[in-house]
């Protein structure tokens, strides 16, 4: 069976909503808002240690958990084996719909950006960010990709880069496609073309829907920060029922089983860092430490809020992946760098929307693109109400088109910095190797799917194996700790507002709980051997979460043509 690219620990989410005695935004005074908050006085456990949650959600969303790690965690073969079937059924016969689903979502950015309801405010109309520019951004970046950047930023574009088939399929259909089937310079620009479309437009067009609908109902009309808004167009005040509170413990299972993914998966990563810079044992015992002490500092920054330890880590995150950034940029060959980023760029703006519409009919380059294109797209869907929540979070204020373009663009082009440098890099190393082109080792390390070792191995090329390299590489570890911390704060902070129905700020007590559970669930998973069946149970989750980001487009969509309407009409009377 064809080689899946691990599920990418990269995707990190945050925070949201009102206070204790939730007051939901009431600017227009309007009967949702009104309902809102007689819904969340009475729903809400006025005493007792539920006090401020919502009972019966927090007690269903926790024995779901408890019932799911059970069965992933001690059954892991049959788990894997139903989930994986599952998920390959899935990437055969509904890649099309996969492909149009996103292209679709990304038209309806640009329908935003160019329509005149590009100037609705998510908020009232003289309402103003809450954020900075800097801090904002440095919290979408943390949000979307986290410490994904770090590993496959090297390894992706090497992967593509190499023509010998190695998992069972094309390397690069595309690079094939264009007559740049042997590694050389434009086969590497089109490895980095490919990179830049998993990890562009098309990804993030899926988050800014699923944020702006949150948003837009939360803070325009007075609901809930919350999954069950988006159904209000459809379904009216019985989003205040069963049907919002199977909404609701979705998302909360989203948050929990998506951030435990990833902690399990990249404490291993983390562990190799370690051993390379103090000599730890990389094994087991070093990795549930790291989540005992991840989870510690993700507490505590949850603990503070948005804008205590999620803002301050976020914008940290970001002035160190600068300082790495620039030596990767100005030790490597840096001229080289500057022109393969003009040369990708100007290649994945003509080729990125014939690549999304693009589909392969032929078994080698359709396992590829199931195994690759059709894997991010479900990795994206399937992480995005957890990220949508958080950017809805820290979003208010913004207009419409200041959020379409802030959240498409900004992050996206960070990403394709980051993706070309290092990268390139790594693909320099191996067209220019001194045995010949593909010969530098990187190429077999990524075979090998020894993602950090190709990453210390190519910053080692870079700088070398002294001091120097000591200190680059533990910037990097500090960033794989600190990425994935930014994910596992903000995640607790998301699901405990879904759980008290859009508090801003959401019993702390309840923050460290979930925070425990989340380090719990990646180690007994980590233990038990269960991470790589709940990695591909997401992914097969992403079908019916992409029916969810469907109706929400639709829901948003169909609420701004009324109001429309509706101011039309107070205009004519």
């Amino acid at each position: 069976m064809p080689a899946r690219r691990p599920a990418q620990e990269d995707k990190h989410i945050a925070t949201p909503t009102p206070s204790h005695q939730p007051t939901p935004p009431s600017h227009n005074n309007s009967p949702k808002a009104e309902l809102s908050t007689d819904y969340m006085v009475t729903e809400l456990a006025q005493g007792g240690f539920f006090q401020g949650m919502h009972k019966g959600m927090t007690l269903t969303a926790s024995g779901l958990v408890l019932l799911f790690v059970l069965f992933t965690g001690l059954g892991s073969d049959t788990a894997g084996s139903v989930f994986g079937a599952t998920r390959a059924w899935i990437e055969s016969t509904f890649s099309g719909y996969y492909l149009i689903t996103v292209m679709l979502l990304l038209a309806v950015c640009a329908f935003i950006v160019f329509s005149r309801y590009g100037s609705v405010r998510l908020g009232t109309d003289d309402s103003r960010p809450e954020f900075s520019n800097f801090a904002w951004f440095s919290m979408l970046l943390s949000a979307g990709i986290g410490i994904g950047i770090l590993f496959f930023g090297v390894a992706e574009p090497v992967f593509y880069l190499d023509d010998t088939g190695a998992f069972g399929y094309p390397n690069n259909p595309h690079a094939d496609m264009a007559g740049a089937a042997a590694i050389g310079h434009e086969r590497a620009i089109d490895a980095l073309r490919v990179t830049l479309f998993h990890w562009g437009l098309h990804g993030w067009a899926i988050y800014v829907i699923v944020g702006m609908s949150l948003a837009y109902f939360a803070y325009r009309k007075g609901l809930p920060l919350a999954l069950r808004s988006a159904l209000y167009p459809f379904i009216g005040e019985r989003i205040f029922g069963p049907i919002g509170h199977l909404f609701d413990i979705l998302g909360v299972l989203g948050c929990v089983f998506g951030v435990a993914t990833s902690l399990g998966l990249g404490v291993s990563q983390m562990a190799v860092g370690l051993e390379r810079l103090i000599g730890v044992d990389p094994g087991l015992n070093t990795q549930l430490m790291l989540i005992a002490g991840i989870s510690v500092i993700s507490i505590l920054s949850a603990v503070s809020g948005v804008r205590g330890g999620i803002r301050l880590i976020s914008e940290m995150n970001i002035w160190v992946s600068l300082v790495v950034v620039s030596i990767f940029l100005i030790a490597g060959p840096t001229l080289w760098l500057i022109m393969a980023f003009g040369e990708t760029m100007l290649d994945y703006a003509i080729n990125f929307i014939p690549m999304g519409l693009w589909y392969a009919d032929k078994e080698g380059t359709a396992a590829w693109q199931q195994g690759w294109t059709i894997f991010y797209w479900g990795w994206w869907l399937a992480w995005a109400p957890f990220v949508g929540l958080f950017i809805a979070r820290i979003s208010k204020g913004r207009t419409l088109r200041e959020f379409v373009l802030g959240v498409l663009l900004v992050p996206t082009l960070i990403i394709f910095v980051w993706l070309i440098i290092f990268g390139g890099n790594a693909m320099y190393q191996e067209l220019y190797a001194t045995g010949g082109p593909g010969s530098a080792g990187i190429i077999e390390l990524v075979n090998a799917w020894n993602l950090p070792s190709a990453l210390f191995a190519t910053a080692d090329n870079i700088v070398g194996s002294g001091t120097f390299g000591w200190i680059l590489s533990a910037m990097m570890v500090f960033l794989l700790m600190s990425w994935f911390v930014t994910s596992s704060d903000s995640g607790t902070l998301v699901l405990t507002t879904i759980l008290s129905l859009g508090d801003n700020e959401p019993p702390k007590r309840f923050r460290v709980f979930w925070g425990v559970v989340i380090g719990l669930v990646a180690a007994v998973l980590l233990i038990a051997g269960g991470l790589t069946a709940l990695q591909t149970a997401l992914i097969a989750a992403a079908l019916p979460l992409s029916i969810v980001v469907l109706v929400m487009t639709a829901g948003v969509l169909i609420s701004l043509f009324r109001e429309t309407l509706d101011a039309r009409r107070r205009k004519t009377t």
